[in-house]
């Protein structure tokens, strides 16, 4: 017997729709799916909350120092002209930064080679590419996700059947996070 649910599809395609449905469910904290996907979905989902959990305190604190552009009122790059050219001043900032040991940074890398990259686009401005931001997820995973199962050991979501579907009449289900 195989060890995994081949969902009818391709290595490829599953390893796809696989990556995508995970990524979705720590994006969206819940999603609807098949049965049989939902229970591959949760073997994965689990895995990657278990590193978080797992990696979450494993970081240093470091102050370190950056050159950031001046900016004006309206947020425009100030500039100064030297020598005949417009150049850009920058000011020395100091910045606390969190700084991975070795096993975050697997951890880390681990939840990435799996995860789809997020980019989230703000509702009033549909369409364009200003305001949008990438979202890291491994970030979540530790910063917001970890914290909240820190004291569980497994069962970090929930698969609940809603009913059967009208088209195929395949079994739907929710799979959430606890």
């Amino acid at each position: 017997m195989a060890g995994y649910r081949k969902l009818g599809r391709t290595s490829s395609q599953r390893k796809a729709l696989l990556r995508n449905q995970v990524t979705n469910l720590i994006y969206n904290g819940k999603i609807v799916t098949t049965e049989a996907k939902a229970k591959e979905i949760r073997r994965i989902a689990e895995h990657l909350i278990a590193l978080a959990v797992k990696e979450r305190d494993n970081y240093e604190t470091v102050t370190v120092t950056a050159k950031v552009a001046r900016k004006d009122k309206d947020g425009k790059r100030v500039k100064e002209v030297v020598n005949g050219k417009k150049v850009t001043v920058f000011d020395q900032v100091e910045k606390t930064i969190k700084k991975d040991k070795a096993s975050r940074l697997h951890a880390r890398k681990q939840m990435m080679k799996y995860l789809y990259p997020v980019t989230e686009i703000p509702k009033e401005n549909a369409g364009r590419k200003r305001n949008t931001k990438v979202i890291n997820l491994s970030d979540k995973l530790f910063d917001e996700i970890a914290p909240k199962y820190a004291n569980r050991n497994g069962g970090y979501t929930r698969i609940v059947k809603i009913g059967p579907r009208k088209g195929d009449a395949a079994m739907e289900v929710l799979i959430e996070l606890v």
